[in-house]
């Protein structure tokens, strides 16, 4: 499997192709994907002259992002070198695809405009372009290999609500966070008369004493967002607040799968969440009574599945 980066040399230019995962906390919101950076050295140092963000939702590239003499407008936030310019995924189609594109045919005039017309002028288009089918290959098979999801277990107590079902599990990580885990499950690769059916969890709600986070889609884009624990100091009730408001459906369209949001059953979902809810509360308690934090098991419970 390739390295989480890579790198490729058209003297004097390098093109570091990277997988990055961002944390809603720390990089604006959750996102994964691809970088495509254009450096060279400059003044004895390694510089990002051009950046093309090939991530699931940021769709962006940015002129000079650190270049200090280049103006941040017209989209760079206050404070932020570079010029920041939207692909669109509508009108450029994919990411990684545009970029290539883009740099066949635009890398010595974009050079020009991040501020480094002396790397423009050095540029070899033509030793470039031999050098770029490697580029992308290298970012497409980092995007598809490099992901980061997850593969929980799918609980000790599940209950059956339609199309769905909701696991909940006493989770401990080595590092002795934890909590109460909701694990919304579904059938997905076939019919369940088939032995192929794969059951598949679609939301991940990790109710955890240190940092509680959930996940949408864990085996898919898998979008990690952690709450505030100032503004949400109870998040296993904030999760059934937004199953009792009805944003599931919203919330698995989200994840990745519409299908299965097309066919809940709100009544069968109604149903079952007093006997979630109660449960739920149960094992919160046991927890507390067990290490002194809500859902916390004494002995860590790893993954079924290795990461």
């Amino acid at each position: 499997m390739a390295e989480a980066s890579q790198r490729f040399t058209a003297d004097p230019l390098t093109f570091v192709v990277r997988h990055e995962l961002w944390d809603g906390n720390i990089h604006d919101h959750a996102d994964q994907g691809v970088s495509i950076a254009v450096a060279a050295d400059v003044a004895g140092k390694e510089t990002t002259l051009l950046r093309f963000n090939c991530f699931d939702q940021e769709k962006s590239y940015v002129y000079g992002p650190e270049n200090p003499a280049l103006d941040g407008l017209p989209q760079g936030a206050d404070g932020a070198m570079g010029q920041l310019y939207r692909m669109d995924p509508i009108a450029d189609g994919n990411p990684i695809g545009w970029t290539i594109r883009t740099l066949e045919k635009k890398l010595p005039t974009m050079l020009e405009r991040a501020g480094y017309s002396e790397f423009a002028a050095a540029t070899d288009l033509a030793e470039v372009g031999r050098l770029l089918p490697e580029v992308e290959a290298c970012a497409r098979e980092l995007f598809a290999a490099k992901r980061n999801t997850v593969k929980h277990n799918r609980g000790t107590h599940v209950f059956e609500a339609g199309n769905i079902r909701f696991g909940l599990e006493m989770r401990r990580q080595a590092g002795g966070d934890g909590g109460l885990a909701v694990h919304v499950l579904t059938d997905i690769g076939g019919s369940t008369g088939r032995s192929y059916v794969e059951e598949t969890e679609i939301l991940a709600f990790d109710c955890f004493w240190q940092f509680p986070h959930y996940h949408y889609g864990p085996r898919n884009k898998n979008h990690r967002i952690f709450w505030d624990k100032t503004l949400v100091e109870d998040p296993l009730g904030w999760v059934f607040d937004q199953f009792e408001n009805r944003k599931l459906g919203a919330m698995i369209e989200r994840a990745g799968y519409p299908g299965v949001a097309a066919d809940l059953d709100l009544e069968k979902i109604a149903s079952a969440l007093p006997l979630v809810k109660k449960k739920a509360r149960e094992m919160q308690a046991e927890g507390e009574r067990l290490t002194g934090h809500p859902g916390l098991p004494l002995e860590p419970t790893p993954n079924l599945v290795p990461r």
